[in-house]
């Protein structure tokens, strides 16, 4: 049940999104247990965002959710994965992108929860 979120000072084209999906479905898959199938994608293009005081420069933030828990290690390995990629789709340098996770204990899906 991983979902991510991508806001961006870059204007998202088809292309861009589609690169971008097929990135983070594996991706993905470096947290253990978690694949495309169940992956859910937002993204945010053309985002006034300003980092360090600078708004003149592409910029990112991306939030990873997931249902349960991931290592470090993990963490670290899908950081650096998501920076290149982002970086090499959208021209966003590395040390302009922000990456948050958050493991939630319950979630809902189909009218339960897991």
């Amino acid at each position: 049940m991983p979902f991510i979120e991508t806001k961006t000072t870059v204007p998202l084209t088809e292309e861009k999104i589609c690169a971008l999906k097929n990135a983070y479905g594996k991706d993905i898959e470096i947290i253990p247990g978690k694949t495309e199938k169940w992956l859910m994608l937002n993204f945010t293009g053309d985002c006034k965002m300003a980092f360090r005081g600078d708004d003149t420069k592409p910029t990112a933030m991306i939030d990873v959710s997931i249902l349960g828990k991931a290592t470090r290690d993990t963490y670290d390995k899908l950081t650096n994965k998501l920076c290149n990629d982002v970086s090499e789709i959208l021209g966003v340098s590395p040390d302009r992108i922000y990456i948050k996770y958050s493991e939630h204990s319950v979630w809902g899906y189909d009218g339960i929860n897991f």
